[in-house]
């Protein structure tokens, strides 16, 4: 709310940000104390584990997370083809930037890819977000596809069999659903818009509002995919992408030589970790959410592969710096060359944004 003209106003500190990080510092220190107080672990085995990393192997995950990155670049500018062509190397400073915002910031600072790429175009936001929604769609489909197709043929003599197989069948429902709900609101999305902010709204009437809108930027997105050719383009990228992530994962894995386990793991056996992974990543926050993620992990590692937990929390630790982590250089290098801030993508996505 805008402060009454009649009113001289004064600048009022940015005290939210400062309680923010003092309340995610506090959260940290406190979890390290419960893990050190409750918690039996060999700091020196963990670091032994992480002197004996392979670096070509972690050097060869950084490579590939890398390549993933210009692949969203490359799917973008797929998606924005109906409107206006662009290479996709003048879209990769924006991805690199939104997504050293995530590693940061968390999840939310997602939305600063749109934004960032609708002022560089100078096209509206809205039509930024409808291709953001797009995309979101096309990484949960990708992923399923792969998830399916992987863990539900898993060998029937790997430890845990039975996760796998459920593993393959939900991400084989979701992608059922994704679709069924996709073709939906290309057909239908305002009708289903309504219903949904009909429902939601003696809930919470902003929720159903924000719910609503994005419904109908999901539908939009739908819109800018008007070809056979350029839906197979942008899932073939989308596939392409995903095993590039898997693969990050499964050479950060196989970096630990030293644990006979983790050297060897397979590509299915990975996948397993990849869809515990996502799980945990879905709401992350600033920092924290680092330790959640290793946490989570390690948690996998040692249940799913018996890896014992020094070994477990520096694989993890690897996996988290090789996907996500090692973009915040190239972030920031992308910032300054875009004449940009990290801090002024994100505050970007916190303000409506006037269309161009």
């Amino acid at each position: 709310m805008s402060p009454d003209p009649g009113i001289v106003s004064t600048p009022k500190p940015k005290s939210k940000g400062y309680v923010l990080w003092l309340i995610v510092g506090v959260a940290v220190v406190v979890l390290i104390w419960w893990m050190h107080t409750h918690i039996t672990f060999d700091w020196h085995a963990l670091g032994y584990q992480l002197r004996s990393v392979s670096l070509p192997f972690v050097f060869g995950a950084i490579g590939v997370i890398y390549i993933s990155y210009w692949l969203r670049a490359v799917r973008w500018a797929i998606l924005l083809a109906p409107v206006r062509r662009v290479p996709s190397l003048q879209l990769l400073g924006p991805q690199l930037i939104g997504f050293t915002a995530v590693a940061l910031v968390g999840r939310l600072a997602d939305l600063s890819r749109p934004y960032l790429i609708a002022r560089k175009l100078k096209l509206p936001v809205a039509s930024q977000l409808a291709i953001y929604s797009i995309e979101r769609a096309f990484d949960l489909g990708a992923a399923a596809i792969l998830f399916s197709v992987t863990l539900a043929f898993a060998p029937h003599d790997l430890p845990h069999h039975h996760a796998y197989v459920r593993a393959g069948e939900v991400s084989l429902a979701a992608t059922i659903g994704i679709a069924i709900f996709a073709a939906a609101l290309r057909i239908a999305g305002e009708l289903v818009a309504r219903i949904v902010r009909a429902m939601i709204s003696p809930l919470s009437k902003g929720v159903a509002v924000t719910l609503s809108e994005r419904i109908l930027d999901f539908r939009e997105g739908l819109r800018t995919v008007s070809t056979l050719r350029e839906f197979f383009a942008a899932l073939a990228v989308s596939l392409l992408m995903w095993i590039g992530i898997a693969v990050c994962y499964l050479l950060s894995a196989r970096a630990f030589v030293a644990d006979p386990t983790l050297a060897h793991l397979s590509f299915t056996a990975m996948m397993l970790l990849l869809a515990t992974s996502l799980g945990a990543s879905l709401l992350q926050l600033p920092i924290l959410g680092w330790f959640t993620q290793i946490a989570v992990n390690a948690t996998a590692l040692h249940g799913f592969f018996g890896v014992p937990v020094e070994t477990a929390t520096a694989c993890a630790a690897v996996i988290l710096f090789c996907s996500m982590l090692d973009i915040i250089p190239a972030g920031l290098i992308a910032a300054k060359l875009e004449g940009t801030s990290l801090r002024q993508a994100v505050k970007e996505t916190e303000a409506p944004q006037p269309e161009i």
